[in-house]
């Protein structure tokens, strides 16, 4: 411990023009008194007593699954070769046996002594000569009787087995053959093969990570304060290795991710094995991750939607695996997603996989636009409220005229959400937002609406100008402002930037910025990705641009956690698309919630589905209500259809479709109408009558 000198203040400034001198807190600190500063205790990180692997129902039946999942594939595998394994066990037994028997034979006839005999003999030594020769014959007569009664003891032992019961037979048998068979075969030729091959990775250690990064010149081991040091010891995670770094004064996680290619070359790996991502407590520090192999090279898998089970768009969507195996799902609600990528490297099958876990859920409601007019999309004819494809004139009408329509009634509809949200009672909705009991119940008109704008910068370009103008304002408004009423935007595209000019590319680049959860898949340029992924990605280590083409479906998530992960899509293909929306149509007539085109409606018509919007204004355990109340109900839904709508004129309307008229009670008047089994049944015939 050495004395403390306390710095005494100077009493005068000396220099007038150093203002930055001037004291501006007095000292309390009595003269030639020292006061000790106490340091902060550091901080120490407990880690945790159950793996982070291990957490969890989910974590542990995950883990639990791959295991005995591990074991049945072993037992299968050598199952099925056991025969195999039984010849090739035999027929090296029998070599076994024969080469111990030599053994014994060599070890009888002291046969490692004849090196010694032979060189008396060079010597000419008898006398050495004898006495060797005096003690092999001792010890082969020694010998030969301890292998004559070894001999003897077999034979017993064998001749007891042959004849005793046949358990025993087996049981020897079980237990000499491998025995046997393993001194009999050799080395290099095993009998029984691993049915699960243990990859082989270069097993890294602090020296090959110094010598990457002094490669890379992102430090110097013989300049002072020019180290590379470790924040943490290198320790395994997952299917590779992980270690903190400490970059010297002057470097930061910028210099790291543009040094990436180097310090793979240094690792003596891929480029697409090695992974830095920032660390949030300082900016020279950054979290190294290592894979043993590309794991970016194994596909996902098959999309587990194939199920066809009924989802919830409430719930996270299955989307893919990360670079570490785990499973990455995606919250749809109150986001909107970006989907961006060059062509044929999987952005439309990415985006549709979302819309088909969307589309199981019968509650939710679709539109689907596709502004290439692919095949990729058709099939959501089966389920789409509102689809149109490409831009040419079909015999559906002026896509871009249904397109524009859409995105108006669409607009309206998030106007008259967000004013009736907040004139619900607050039982009904304490938050004074959409909640899934609200959307799912008929009588509030307030689905959950999922937005599909496949190449979307072809509708920010169209040769009528004034077109471009409102779909651009359309697009800006419902990115900004619909999803917190409900209705999630997904759009994708391979252009970025670039679109329009004015006004309309200042919207084009508004709309892309504005969305919550952004993918990109492989891209041409870091600038590229940075457009897609957001401002930043690329200081934060994150670039599609270095994505190998062979990667189909792979890209970085980015906003849907606080991680930014790699993720491997599962794959749908076009016949797994169409039996899953097949299902999805199955589910939607059972819930009666098919509408639009889905349900056969002509949408360039101003008429509408009678039968189903008067389905529609029943409440939930209402069995039957009058032609006066479903007529006032009609004009508060749709006004401006239903606005001069009687009793007697909707009376007609849906006593065309085979629905009764009956005296129908409620509050204790008794007044004709319609009774909610009627309109079901009649829904039924038509669908069934559609599907033929």
């Amino acid at each position: 411990m050495g004395d403390l000198i306390p710095l005494r203040r100077r009493a005068a400034l000396d220099v007038q023009d150093t203002h930055y001198e001037v004291v501006l807190d007095e000292d309390e600190t009595p003269a030639g008194e020292t006061v000790l500063v106490e340091p902060p205790a550091p901080v120490r990180e407990r880690r945790p007593v159950i793996p982070p692997e291990l957490r969890g129902w989910t974590k542990l039946r995950s883990a639990a699954e791959h295991t005995l999942g591990r074991w049945a594939h072993q037992l299968a595998y050598h199952a099925v070769r056991a025969p195999r394994y039984a010849v090739l066990g035999c027929f090296w037994a029998s070599v076994g046996a024969v080469r111990l028997i030599g053994r014994h034979l060599r070890w009888w006839w002291v046969a490692e002594q004849y090196g010694l005999r032979q060189g008396a003999a060079d010597r000419n030594d008898p006398e050495m000569w004898i006495r060797l020769h005096r003690e092999v014959k001792a010890t082969r007569t020694w010998r030969g009787i301890v292998l004559f009664g070894e001999a003897v003891g077999v034979a017993l032992a064998a001749g007891a087995v042959v004849s005793g019961p046949g358990w025993l037979l087996g049981l020897a048998l079980a237990g000499g053959i491998p025995v046997l068979a393993r001194i009999g075969r050799p080395a290099d030729r095993r009998i029984i093969s691993a049915a699960i091959v243990t990859p082989r990775f270069r097993k890294l250690n602090p020296d090959i990570v110094l010598r990457a990064y002094y490669a890379a010149r992102l430090g110097d081991p013989d300049k002072p304060g020019q180290q590379v040091q470790f924040g943490s010891t290198m320790s395994r995670d997952g299917n590779g290795s992980r270690v903190l770094i400490d970059l010297p004064h002057g470097k930061g996680l910028d210099d790291a991710v543009k040094a990436k290619p180097a310090i793979a070359s240094g690792l003596d790996v891929s480029l697409s094995q090695v992974f830095i991502t920032r660390d949030p407590t300082s900016h020279r520090r950054h979290v190294l991750w290592v894979a043993d192999r590309d794991p970016l090279a194994i596909p996902a898998g098959r999309t587990s939607l194939l199920a066809c089970k009924q989802t919830d768009i409430w719930a996270p969507a299955p989307f893919g695996l990360d670079e570490r195996g785990n499973r990455v799902s995606i919250e749809m609600m109150w986001n909107s997603i970006l989907v961006g990528a060059q062509p044929r490297q999987g952005k439309t099958f990415s985006a549709r996989a979302l819309a088909l876990y969307a589309a199981l859920d019968p509650y939710v409601k679709l539109s689907v636009f596709d502004g290439k007019g692919s095949p990729d999309w058709r099939k959501f004819r089966l389920v789409a409220d509102r689809c149109a494809f490409g831009l040419a004139m079909t015999r559906d009408g002026d896509p871009v005229e249904l397109f524009i329509d859409s995105l108006r009634g669409i607009k309206a509809d998030v106007q008259d959400r967000y004013q009736r949200l907040s004139e619900l009672p607050v039982d009904v909705c304490p938050e004074g937002k959409l909640t899934r009991e609200i959307a799912r119940d008929p009588r509030f008109r307030m689905p959950v609406r999922l937005v599909v704008i496949d190449e979307f910068q072809e509708y920010f370009d169209l040769p009528d100008a004034e077109a471009s103008k409102e779909v651009a304002g359309l697009l800006v408004f419902l990115v900004k402002v619909a999803p917190a009423a409900g209705v999630i935007v997904l759009g994708a595209t391979q252009k970025p930037s670039g679109i329009g000019t004015g006004q309309v590319a200042q919207q084009f680049n508004a709309f892309r910025d504005n969305h919550q959860i952004r993918l990109s898949l492989r891209t041409g340029s870091w600038q590229v990705s940075d457009l897609v992924l957001g401002s930043g990605a690329y200081s934060e280590g994150f670039d599609s641009s270095t994505l190998l083409p062979d990667y189909k479906g792979v890209g970085i998530l980015r906003g849907a956690s606080d991680a930014t992960p790699t993720v491997r899509t599962y794959l749908a293909d076009a016949q797994d698309a169409e039996k899953i929306l097949t299902a999805a149509r199955a589910y939607r007539q059972r819930a009666r919630t098919l509408s639009g085109m889905a349900a056969g409606e002509d949408v360039t018509r101003e008429t509408r589905d009678v039968l189903a919007d008067v389905r529609e204004v029943f409440g939930p355990g209402e069995r039957g209500l009058h032609w006066q109340q479903i007529a006032v109900r009609l004009a508060e839904a749709h006004p401006e259809h239903y606005a001069d709508l009687t009793a007697e004129a909707i009376s007609a309307q849906v006593r065309a479709f085979g629905v009764p008229s009956v005296d129908v009670k409620r509050d204790g008047v008794t007044l004709k109408g319609a009774r909610t089994d009627a309109i079901n049944a009649a829904l039924d015939r038509r669908a069934m009558t559609a599907d033929r």
